[in-house]
């Protein structure tokens, strides 16, 4: 899978919600903030299933209601669109548990 860089990564990244690209371009990172911590499990269970799925698995930390995030693709040696895809939905699944009472 073919990496993104430059112009391409960071058009990519402005599309999704609060992304950044790490430096060197190797990563994009992101912190999930939720009102508990059984939202930050529910986001992370949520995730974890679609990443089975994908073939592709995050890197990330919890402690309590925060989920710190790094997203790469090592057999790539960087971002590609699998990054992205991923990212995204990371970004619906945080936006859906946000508006749970």
């Amino acid at each position: 899978m073919a990496t993104l860089d430059g112009d391409d990564l960071r058009s990519a990244v402005a599309e999704l919600d609060g992304w950044s690209v790490e430096g060197g371009e190797r990563a994009i990172t992101k912190r999930f903030g939720f009102a508990d911590f059984t939202r930050a499990f529910a986001f992370m269970s949520a995730v974890a299933l679609r990443a089975e799925k994908m073939n592709h698995h995050p890197e990330w930390t919890n402690v309590y209601a925060t989920v710190d995030v790094r997203l790469t693709s090592h057999d790539s040696h960087g971002v590609t669109d699998r990054d992205i895809r991923l990212a995204g939905f990371m970004d619906e699944v945080a936006a859906g548990l946000a508006h749970l009472p």
